[in-house]
């Protein structure tokens, strides 16, 4: 391990590749390592298995992956998958790479760019991702960092912009706030003027959402959450990002302003779900992918030169490392798979 600090659970499919069907500047190897597992279980079952390279169809780009984000959902995929599921099953629901060869159709993307975004099965060293589903790195951000940001960055943005249509001078409780999309709601509800509240479980996230912009920060374990709000937003909050279920969650929302206007937003897969109060508007949601979206982030995180906080880095062969991390939680940011 090296380290430094909705939602796709897919099986590979591979073929072999069919030279007269892409467009590659050099000869590309027959087989891949994939970090793979055949039955459902603990972190164990995850293993190196070789695998064949995958062909990319039209309009789809075959990449050398550098890295993929380590997800929560995955874990629990990992350990029930469904019943359609085909083994060996590789996750893996984005990360980033460099192209190495393209499919027909494909306009706007060459052999060489550095494309991050999400596809099936980045736990592999390639992957083939649709055009539609990628975007250029974002200047200022290394492959590492980009590995970890399109799922987490668009459901940051999305959850701010998009379904809490957050204002300049309003008030954001983020509860959560010190994993992969904590910390980039942070720096993006900043960026649009919003005052935040962040709420972590540990010292060392509170410190980090300091670090990263917020206002005022709160231990959502042992804190009076309640307090807290009341001395931050005094007539109530104007929004509650949930990022994280229980009890806290829902003394975040009792924070509220109780005029009409008061809004929640939680990320698909929270667990307990909070519970409905009359005259909040509550909204479960999840990530929207495609180039559009992604390219919405790009101009966020080039404007507001955005940091993508990278909690640990693991090499492919060990994954199994990776989910035991993982499931130990108190992350600061997201776990990264590095195939390269």
């Amino acid at each position: 391990m090296r380290t430094s600090s909705l939602f796709a659970i897919v099986v590979v499919m591979s073929f072999a590749i069919s030279p007269w069907s892409i467009a590659a500047t050099h000869p590309l190897p027959e087989t891949m390592r994939a970090a793979a597992f055949d039955k459902g279980g603990g972190p164990e079952v995850l293993s190196i298995h070789r695998l064949p390279v995958p062909t990319p169809n039209a309009g789809e780009v075959l990449i050398a992956v550098h890295g993929a984000g380590v997800a929560v959902w995955e874990a629990d995929f990992r350990q029930h998958p469904s019943e359609r599921a085909h083994f060996p099953l590789v996750l893996g629901g984005d990360g980033a790479g460099t192209v190495v060869a393209v499919g027909p159709d494909v306009h706007g993307l060459e052999v060489g760019d550095e494309i991050y975004g999400t596809a099936n099965g980045f736990y592999a060293e390639y992957v083939r991702a649709r055009t539609d589903r990628i975007a250029r790195v974002p200047k200022g951000l290394s492959l590492t960092e980009a590995s970890v940001l399109a799922i987490s960055g668009l459901s940051a943005i999305q959850g701010i912009d998009d379904v809490l249509q957050l204002q300049a001078g309003e008030t954001l409780v983020i509860h959560g706030a010190s994993g992969g999309v904590g910390t980039l709601a942070i720096q993006l509800a900043k960026l649009r003027g919003v005052r935040v509240l962040a709420t972590a479980s540990t010292e060392a996230g509170l410190a980090l959402a300091r670090q990263l912009g917020a206002d005022a920060t709160v231990n959502g374990r042992t804190d009076d959450i309640a307090d807290a709000a009341r001395k931050f937003a005094p007539h109530g909050v104007d929004a509650v990002l949930g990022l994280a279920g229980g009890d806290a969650l829902e003394h975040c929302i009792d924070a509220l302003r109780r005029d009409g206007s008061g809004r929640v937003a939680y990320l698909y897969g929270i667990e307990p779900v909070p519970r409905p109060r009359g005259g909040i508007r509550m909204t479960l949601y999840n990530f929207v992918p495609g180039t559009r979206e992604l390219e919405r982030l790009n101009k966020a995180v080039e404007t507001g030169r955005l940091r993508v906080p990278v909690a640990a880095e693991y090499w492919l062969a060990d994954a199994a490392q990776a989910h035991r991390r993982l499931e130990a939680g108190h992350l600061l940011g997201k776990i990264v798979l590095l195939a390269r």
